[in-house]
């Protein structure tokens, strides 16, 4: 592909410098004019009769025919010629401007792996069942999602995340297909068919992104359509008009005319705003985020209110310990011993907080729902509720877990569900950015309100269930003119990301609802991605709206003086390719936003 198109690019070069030696003959000899025009501008001849032919008239090809052999026919050979060349070098270099953006999608999609070792037999991933056992050496990209089941190793997951600091996968951890394995053998038992894999639906996601066009996208193609034919009205009336009005010659007219036709072409706009939303989804892929078209694009861009699912998005949706309340320093070693046997998430939370090897007990027993007992050298280890302990409950948010050793108190674990590290930098920048904030959460009153007050959110509403998430937000969008995002996890949240303006699922990387529901997603638990998104679709729109007011603008303007004279057939191929090359540099701005 990369090969026919670097062949098609040398030809055009050919072209021009074949045409630009019979244009400097022509001098000597004028018929060569002729020759180096049709040279230059065969292809858009050809392409304007067959959209003749088809009645698709009054693009730009037909725009460029019609005044080129205008000129011609007036024997202004060499703008003619000249004309022809300028835009083809026009052409040539915004192509390659185009193509440099959609090599940056490309390489994303590129990530593809192109084979999996099954037995020490190379394979299609296409062709790996379910439970089969893929083997990735150092270097090689992870075929397929599956769980480690031999071996340890760092991947590199940048072209999934974003993130450059590498991960690092042992016996047990799930692994996501793209990864590349850095420094060691792994075997991974494979849990996903290539269809349902991380890597196909972002393969998906990236190539379907331009299908969805913007509103400012859908407007500019409409716009051409009527623009177009209005103009070559008006250049028929200035070509019919100018020697009655102004008394000048028809030749001077028709040439006034001709320029006129030139200037009008809308290259700058028809390519370069399709471009920019183009770069701009390419520049969100770069940092680890996938939208999913120019049109959530431009709504993000636009957001005035953001609302935040709590578990799983300000949280990490796993139970921590926030404080020990304790005069014994060896309380979490008792509450891990007691705990060693369960498999709660409150249990969890303490044998992974206790780093040590947790010893042997003699028994344990479990009073489900009120704590557990355990012998362990002679001692009596209680943890559990206050009831359960035999103590006074004190008042803190989270869960408590009191501990006792023979019947006497020794103190309480408060264990809550994490925040993570950038919620509370999100939601003060998104104050800075003028967007409300507003958490929805199934979680207790009192729970949420907590939360509400340590991360500064401007509102809470709390004990939701899944509907409840849906008629909230949607009372939330009849209060504002604004579009309005929603932002979730990506596995309990689809209902309420397809109800929002905008649906962005954090953390979504290896989750089907999030990819399927969102419109948006966010290939890390990192909040702070979200900044990172709604600054990029801002940036984009301006540029948008740069291209739009520039192009429009310097187009008046050589326009009303072609139709009054003062402008030449070379002032024209600067209003028409020199505008469109500006206008598409800017576009590649987008790209590049870090």
């Amino acid at each position: 592909m990369e090969h026919n198109y670097e062949k098609e690019k040398r030809f055009i070069i050919l072209r021009i410098i074949i045409s630009l030696i019979f244009f400097g003959l022509g001098f000597l000899y004028p018929i060569l004019f002729i020759l180096a025009y049709f040279i230059a501008g065969y292809d858009i001849i050809s392409r304007a009769i067959k959209n003749i032919i088809n009645l698709e008239l009054f693009d730009e090809n037909f725009l460029m025919s019609i005044a080129t052999i205008g000129a011609l026919c007036i024997k202004e050979y060499p703008e003619a010629v000249m004309v022809m060349v300028l835009y083809q070098i026009g052409e040539y270099l915004q192509d390659k401007a185009i193509h440099k953006s959609k090599k940056s999608i490309n390489d994303l999609i590129n990530f593809r792996p192109e084979y999996a070792v099954v037995n020490g037999r190379r394979m299609q991933p296409e062709n790996v069942e379910i439970g089969e056992v893929v083997t990735v050496n150092t270097g090689e990209k992870i075929p397929l999602d599956g769980i480690v089941v031999e071996g340890s190793a760092l991947i590199d997951n940048s072209m999934l995340t974003g993130e450059s600091i590498p991960i690092y996968a042992e016996a047990g951890k799930e692994v996501l297909s793209g990864g590349i394995n850095l420094n060691s053998v792994l075997k991974i038992k494979v849990t996903k068919k290539y269809e349902q894999s991380t890597v196909h639906k972002i393969i998906q996601l990236i190539e379907s992104s331009a299908e969805k066009k913007a509103k400012t996208e859908k407007f500019i193609t409409k716009f051409a359509k009527i623009y177009t034919p209005i103009v070559v009205l008006i250049a028929l009336v200035l070509a019919l008009a100018l020697p009655a009005v102004l008394n000048i010659g028809y030749s001077e007219a028709i040439k006034r005319a001709l320029t006129f036709l030139v200037i009008s072409c809308p290259c700058a706009l028809i390519i370069s705003i399709p471009l920019t939303f183009f770069a701009g989804i390419g520049g969100a892929s770069n940092n680890g985020i996938l939208i999913k078209g120019g049109n959530y694009l431009e709504q993000l861009s636009k957001i005035g209110t953001i609302v935040f699912d709590k578990t799983g998005t300000l949280t990490t949706g796993v139970f921590g310990i926030r404080e020990i309340n304790s005069c014994d320093s060896d309380i979490l070693k008792y509450a891990a011993i007691a705990e060693s046997a369960s498999s709660h998430p409150l249990a969890f939370a303490i044998k992974n907080a206790y780093k040590n090897e947790i010893p042997e007990t003699t028994e344990i027993l479990e009073d489900a729902g009120n704590g557990v007992k355990a012998l362990w050298e002679g001692k009596t280890i209680k943890a559990g509720t206050a009831k359960y302990v035999g103590v006074k409950p004190v008042n803190t948010l989270g869960t408590v877990i009191y501990v006792s050793i023979d019947g006497s108190y020794i103190g309480n674990i408060v264990l809550a569900d994490v925040i993570r590290d950038d919620s509370e930098k999100t939601i003060k920048v998104l104050h800075d950015m003028k967007i409300r904030t507003v958490m929805l959460t199934g979680d207790t009153q009192e729970r949420a309100e907590t939360l509400k007050n340590i991360l500064n959110i401007q509102d809470a509403y709390a004990e939701l269930l899944p509907a409840d998430k849906v008629s909230k937000t949607e009372g939330l969008m009849q209060t504002t003119q604004l579009p309005l995002a929603f932002v979730g996890d990506g596995i309990n949240d689809a209902p309420v990301l397809k109800r929002a303006d905008v649906g962005i699922a954090m953390g979504g990387i290896g989750s089907d609802a999030a990819i399927e529901a969102s419109d948006v997603v966010l290939m890390e638990d990192k909040p702070y991605r979200i900044i990172t998104a709604v600054k990029i679709a801002r940036k984009t729109m301006s540029i948008v709206k740069q291209n739009i007011f520039f192009a429009l603008g310097i187009k008046t303007m050589f326009l009303i003086l072609g139709g009054f004279g003062y402008m030449t057939m070379w002032g024209a191929v600067f209003a028409d390719v020199g505008v469109a090359l500006i206008a598409i540099l800017n576009a590649l701005r987008a790209k590049n936003i870090k």
